[in-house]
């Protein structure tokens, strides 16, 4: 783990408010120089701190108006099944998130579509081909409360 001090805390929650800051514009709002700022952005960036910078499209904007998180649970839990699964849940482009589990269910995972017809398609021809797939439960977002937001990199790590 990589010991942070406040000005790097600063850095990273500016730079996630607003990932196009040149470097002139997030030095002066941590109140460094250009040099010393762009010197620990590259730490954080080497340190895998900073994993990568990307645009925030709206699903709307873009004709993905369903939002349904999934929750699968498998029948079978060998490590040749879950690695099947792993590795088929990250190939599927409407599963934009996936998270695995403890509890009841297996995995977690939020879908867009831009119908429910779509999702109906969507679980016939990707979800139900799941090897030792048991369940699928879903839950469809009517909106969205809070979106995605910065990590809470201000709290003390460790």
């Amino acid at each position: 783990m990589t010991t942070l001090d406040d000005i790097d805390r600063h850095i990273l929650l500016e730079l996630q408010l607003d990932g196009r800051l040149s470097n002139q514009e997030l030095a002066d709002r941590v109140g460094l120089s250009p040099s010393p700022c762009l010197r620990r952005v590259r730490a954080l960036e080497q340190a895998g701190v900073i994993t990568g910078y990307r645009a925030v499209v709206s699903p709307e904007a873009v004709g993905l108006s369903i939002t349904a998180f999934v929750r699968l649970t498998l029948s079978l839990h060998g490590a040749d099944v879950v690695d099947a699964v792993e590795e088929q849940l990250r190939g599927v482009p409407q599963i934009v998130e996936a998270y695995l589990l403890a509890g009841d269910q297996d995995y977690l995972v939020k879908v867009v579509v831009p119908s429910f017809a779509a999702y109906e398609d969507f679980v016939r021809e990707r979800l139900r081909g799941i090897p030792s797939l048991a369940s699928i439960e879903t839950t469809f977002a009517f909106g969205t409360t809070k979106p995605v937001s910065p990590l809470p990199v201000d709290y003390p790590v460790g």
